[in-house]
């Protein structure tokens, strides 16, 4: 495109994503720039130490972000991460009218409308799909390609660590100790795993997700959250032998009460059928399963993290918003028009998997169950296993509030009877 003035690009970090930006900006300039309509020139990188970036060449590096954000570029493209002082840099550019590609499920979990009203304010493009599930193209579909239908949930695995670490305790029968090991040494883990195997990284692409799918704003905060570090190889076994296996998932999901409807996202460890689609999705890949009344169930499935794939997911951004401004057109704007309340986790309808280690003697089951029956939670399924000091009941419920199951067995917990509640878990993926 002869004479056709170039879109500028400023990029905010230079780290394991941030490099392969750059890889990418240069290796397919020529292409960029017929897929854009312009030339797509990247004018500046703000790291910390450019000393370390020797990768890169040394004139576009600086470490005066603020400079880089207020100087003349079209587009601000952010894979530092953390909430500020990223935030404070991207308001900045937007309400300077400078469109913003970012990676940060974090911020965006927290302070997603803010920024979408700076855009707003301005007239500039907000695009975050490297901010959910790496390369997978999820959240575009679910902003765009399904804006015309209802979607009533979504659910899925949004984590590669512990993922990994699941599925490594499902194949070897090594507990979460060992395996979390294993996946630190390979590098699928983090030195500190905490905000992944704690469900904060996770919570924050729920929260994404949620405020796409139901036209509602949702923070991070509004999800309930938890980790997998409770899970046992007993657990682990456990749902083998009911066929099923566990997984952390993110759950988004349309619940009516009273004839009001509302929304529940949640992040916690469940046994799911091996039937299931999600089942499969071994190792650090990451998928999810969406459901609407229109288009009906799909998945969406990739590699969830990484330099190349996340980066290959901001360049896709980066394309649309550079489109845009050689049109003078704009990107979607926020849509949470419908202002769907976020349901409470006791609200929420749920199952459980409870295994018991019991006395082994008569009444122990009719005890049980009467409890259920006080709080008015249906057993779909019991089986007694072992013998007098090894006796076990393990117990699958019909849905239920989240309340109920917890007080349930929190009572039977008290049982003359029940020597231990051994573990808990939710079930998820099967028909009530």
């Amino acid at each position: 495109m002869p004479g056709r003035k170039p879109i500028t690009v400023a990029l905010l970090g230079c780290g394991t994503v941030g490099t392969e930006v750059v890889r990418l900006l240069t290796d397919q300039a020529a292409d960029l720039t017929a897929r854009v309509g312009a030339p797509v020139e990247l004018t500046g990188i703000a790291v910390r130490k450019p000393n370390k970036h020797r990768e890169v060449p040394a004139e576009l590096l600086t470490t005066d972000v603020d400079a880089l954000v207020e100087s003349d570029v079209d587009v601000v493209v952010e894979v530092v991460g953390g909430i500020e002082p990223a935030r404070t840099w991207l308001l900045k550019a937007l309400k300077a009218g400078k469109s913003v590609v970012t990676a940060n499920k974090a911020l965006l979990a927290e302070h997603s409308g803010e920024l979408f009203e700076a855009a707003d304010a301005s007239g500039a493009d907000l695009y975050f799909e490297a901010a959910v599930a790496g390369a997978i193209p999820l959240l575009r579909p679910l902003r765009e390609s399904l804006a015309g239908d209802r979607i009533t949930r979504v659910m899925g695995i949004v984590n590669g660590t512990t993922n990994f670490i699941l599925s490594g305790m499902d194949s070897t029968g090594a507990g979460y100790s060992e395996t979390l090991e294993e996946a630190t040494r390979l590098g699928y883990a983090e030195a500190d795993p905490t905000a992944d195997v704690d469900g904060f990284d996770a919570a924050s692409k729920a929260a994404i997700l949620a405020s796409l799918a139901f036209h509602s704003r949702v923070t991070a905060a509004d999800v309930h959250r938890e980790g997998i570090a409770s899970v046992s190889a007993a657990d682990i076994a456990a749902a083998k032998g009911l066929g099923r296996t566990v997984k952390l998932l993110a759950i988004c999901e349309r619940v009516t009460e009273n004839a009001t409807e509302g929304i529940s996202v949640r992040v916690h460890p469940a046994m799911i059928p091996r039937s299931h689609p999600l089942a499969g999705v071994n190792g650090a890949f990451n998928a999810v399963f969406v459901e609407a009344d229109a288009a009906g169930e799909m998945m969406f499935y990739g590699k969830g993290a990484g330099g190349a794939p996340t980066a290959s997911a901001v360049l896709g951004d980066l394309v649309a918003v550079a489109r845009n401004r050689v049109v003078s057109g704009r990107g979607p704007r926020e849509s949470a028009y419908a202002a769907l309340p976020v349901r409470p986790m006791g609200q929420t309808p749920t199952k459980y998997h409870i295994s018991l280690d019991v006395a082994d003697r008569p009444g122990v089951l009719s005890q049980v169950a009467a409890v259920f029956a006080e709080h008015d939670v249906s057993i779909a399924a019991v089986r007694q296993e072992g013998r007098v000091d090894d006796a076990s009941l393990v117990i699958v419920t019909h849905a239920a509030t989240d309340a109920a199951l917890r007080s349930t067995v929190d009572k039977i917990g008290g049982l003359p009877v029940v020597r231990e509640v051994v573990s808990v878990m939710r079930v998820e993926g099967e028909e009530s």
